[in-house]
């Protein structure tokens, strides 16, 4: 019976231990990291009110002229006459449009260089990391204490960001502002990718000032390393879903919200000519008749319909890139501190 009671006693003892060095470390990482997270809920807080105030002087500037879905050069009837508008709106609202759209392509870089590089590198650089290891807290809790806080906290800054831009860019129309869904910085600011190349960055900067233990010398190389992911995905944009072949035999034209991947000429057998087969000069009418071309053309193109599908396939490889790199910076842990 004595034993018994003695287990009892000593387990009720030690659970409120045990929960006070859980509440111990997250007080000591909220301490930690207060600053940024007050810096990120402004910038949230700030830029998304002015984001949705903008979408709503931009939506009312578009009924009030009623040149919504007009672009400066249109073949809609609907849009004869009102380039003058156009002009207008872009250079009213254009600028700070595309500040908005500056801040949703640069936030993965800021996350990565502000939130992710210093987060372990100024731990380890100072030494301070030691007090929390030496208080019966194990690396890998300490480590998930680190790595949650400032992981929500950029979830939930750039998706509100990444929604009032969204809200913006629809009450402005694409075809209005000239901000094609398929240019980089669009693609960059739109949907769910910001908020995965931002949490892609934040795993880099992180892994980073974990392997260098030096601030400013992880700050480089996040920046590099995000620049250069940044850079791949733009290059394989284009391959994450199949283009689509439009054929216009007796002509036509793609809506402006098409991303034109290539075009040529159709013959009178049904075969698509590569553009740059006749090249121009005086003898291109002769080579266009060898062809057999009859006036007829196609377009390979990836249509407005793809975007958020394109979006998804691209956040989703972001999320994952991350996920390995979590997983890299827990294997790291594990192996420097037991």
């Amino acid at each position: 019976m004595s034993t018994a009671t003695e287990h009892r006693t000593a387990g009720a003892a030690g659970r409120p231990a045990r929960t006070s060095r859980r509440v111990g470390l997250l007080w000591l990482v909220w301490r930690q990291n207060r600053g940024m997270a007050i810096g990120l809920l402004a910038l949230l807080v700030a830029g998304g009110i002015g984001m949705v105030v903008q979408g709503g002087l931009m939506s009312g500037y578009l009924a009030q002229h009623d040149i919504a879905g007009c672009a400066l050069i249109s073949t809609n009837p609907r849009c004869e006459g009102v380039q003058g508008a156009v002009e207008d709106f872009r250079a009213a609202y254009g600028q700070t449009f595309r500040l908005a759209q500056m801040l949703l392509v640069m936030l993965p870089a800021l996350a990565g260089l502000f939130v992710g590089a210093p987060l372990l590198a100024q731990e380890l650089e100072n030494g301070t990391h030691k007090v929390a290891l030496t208080q019966s807290v194990g690396p890998l809790r300490w480590l998930t204490a680190k790595l949650a806080l400032p992981a929500a906290l950029v979830t939930v800054t750039a998706a509100g960001l990444a929604a009032g831009y969204l809200w913006m860019w629809r009450s402005g129309g694409q075809e209005t502002l000239g901000a094609y869904w398929y240019s980089h910085s669009e693609f960059l600011a739109l949907g769910p990718v910001p908020v995965a190349q931002s949490l892609l960055a934040l795993a880099v900067g992180t892994l980073a000032g974990l392997l260098i233990r030096r601030t400013v010398a992880s700050m480089v190389v996040t920046l590099g390393v995000t620049g250069a992911l940044t850079l791949a995905f733009m290059s394989v944009r284009k391959h994450l879903l199949p283009p689509v072949t439009t054929d216009f035999p007796h002509g036509g034209t793609l809506p402006d919200n098409a991303w034109v991947l290539g075009e040529g000429s159709l013959t009178t057998s049904g075969e698509r000519l590569p553009q740059g087969t006749c090249p121009a000069g005086p003898d291109v009418e002769e080579c266009l008749k060898v062809h057999h071309v009859d006036g007829g053309s196609y377009i390979v193109q990836h249509p407005a319909a793809q975007h958020w599908p394109m979006a998804l396939v691209e956040s989703g490889i972001a999320l994952a890139l991350a996920a390995v790199v979590t997983a890299v910076i827990y294997r790291v842990v594990r192996r420097q501190f037991g």
